[in-house]
């Protein structure tokens, strides 16, 4: 059986972006028509309706789809998120890791939902910055829990490969709300994750 793909892209958007990126690969000094680079532009295009998804994405709705009443108002952890997204001001990739905990109030969520809003987010051009501030909000404004602490680890392609060509930089990112703004709860959830 031959390979087939099951992805889904707008042919319109495909087909624009696809000359656009022609074009930009012709203005660097390359032939498009090379046996290597026939494909590329139509890659490309596909390849960033891939990593920019988020923006079709609700993860409002994402999480209310998997919220249960539930008594347990303990500490919950998801850690080592994977997590993939571009650099807004330079369309580079970063890429590195968020810790998620929540204390529940009277609703859970299911567990995979919170590496799925993650997704949601870093699919679009982001900042490090504002990506862990949405994260957070998403999940404090839908969820309502006693609080909410968001960490991310990633490295920035920016930084390692063009400008300062740092290549061992991790950039920490972190967000705090409700009963996490407590030092103590803080420094659990931190000891927890091994920071």
């Amino acid at each position: 059986m031959p390979y087939k793909s099951f992805e889904e892209y707008n042919m319109k958007v495909t087909d624009d972006v696809k000359n656009r990126y022609e074009s930009i690969i012709k203005d660097l000094g390359e032939d498009t028509q090379r046996e290597g680079l026939v494909k590329t532009p139509e890659r490309a295009a596909k390849a960033m309706q891939f990593l920019t998804q988020g923006y079709d994405q609700d993860p409002v709705e994402i999480l209310k789809t998997a919220m249960f009443k539930e008594s347990y108002n303990e500490m919950v952890i998801v850690k080592d998120i994977e997590l993939y997204s571009l650099c807004e001001h330079h369309i580079l990739p970063f890429f590195g890791k968020a810790h998620i905990a929540y204390i529940p109030d009277g609703q859970i969520v299911g567990l995979s939902k919170l590496p799925r809003i993650v997704d949601v987010f870093a699919r679009r051009l982001q900042v490090q910055e504002r990506l862990t501030e949405q994260i957070l909000d998403c999940i404090n404004d839908t969820l309502k829990p006693q609080g909410v602490a968001v960490v991310i680890e990633a490295s920035h392609m920016c930084m390692m490969m063009r400008g300062v060509q740092k290549q061992n930089s991790i950039t920490t990112t972190s967000g705090f709300r409700g009963q996490f703004e407590k030092i103590e709860t803080r420094n659990e959830f931190l000891k927890l994750i091994g920071k």
